[in-house]
């Protein structure tokens, strides 16, 4: 299976590095594009269009990140900045939008009410996107 264009999201978590790690191991194999983006969610009591500063300016930073290590590792790569209500749909879109070959996501270990959690964003994007889904699980040591 050939990859040409990947799309990265990221939240700032631990499992971040590793995905855009893995997304550029693939990509140079490939020699794919890769997109990485951010997607800020936006409270249904605020106008879409809000301009929340500190979110943005910690997304903006994870995105710098990413691209710095991109860059350390010999990749180029394109980052995005949205803002949606859902971060899932947005995803997908993006995958839909932008003709996605591929998903690198990262996740962390989290429990709720005592059991093992995706979350709501990956079962999303595991049902519902476009093209294959590679899913990188934080480690987490008990």
């Amino acid at each position: 299976m050939e990859f040409h264009r990947i799309l990265v999201p990221v939240a700032g978590l631990e499992a971040d590095i590793e995905t855009v790690k893995l997304a550029c191991r693939l990509a140079r194999r490939e020699k794919a594009r890769i997109l990485v983006m951010h997607v800020i969610p936006i409270s249904r009591s605020l106008p879409l269009d809000t301009e929340l500063t500190g979110e943005v300016k910690k997304a903006e930073k994870v995105l710098e990140e990413a691209a710095k290590l991109a860059l350390e590792l010999g990749c180029d790569i394109e980052t995005d900045l949205l803002q949606a209500r859902n971060v899932g749909p947005s995803i997908v879109d993006e995958a839909l939008e932008r003709q996605i070959d591929l998903v690198v996501m990262g996740l962390t270990y989290k429990r709720h009410f005592g059991q093992f959690s995706l979350g709501d964003v990956t079962p999303y994007v595991l049902k519902n996107a476009p093209c294959p889904v590679i899913l990188y699980q934080q480690y987490q040591p008990e």
